[in-house]
């Protein structure tokens, strides 16, 4: 998986009950042909990001099929995951 562009948001908590920061960070990807997450129309995570002191971690995250906007049913590897994380704390809190 290579990790081509990122749009971040921060999510504001009206309520204040959430501790941290929390940010919505869109990661545009792409796979290679022979992986089962592949496709035509590309790819992007939908995730959300927290940072909180000094922990931070993927909350949530939905993969995306750009063309058709559609949730595909697919769980990122660990390690897939740990590179969203690490891509996440670089562009963000860099």
């Amino acid at each position: 998986m290579i990790i081509t562009d990122h749009a971040v948001e921060e999510l504001k908590d009206p309520t204040g009950i959430l501790s941290g920061n929390r940010y919505e960070v869109l990661v545009s990807i792409e796979v290679p042909e022979d992986d089962e997450l592949h496709s035509e129309n590309g790819l992007y995570i939908k995730s959300i990001f927290v940072q909180d002191g000094d922990v931070s971690r993927i909350a949530q995250y939905q993969i995306i099929e750009r063309n058709t906007e559609s949730i595909l049913d697919f769980e990122l590897e660990e390690d897939e995951e740990a590179q969203i994380l690490q891509y996440c704390n670089e562009a963000i809190l860099s």
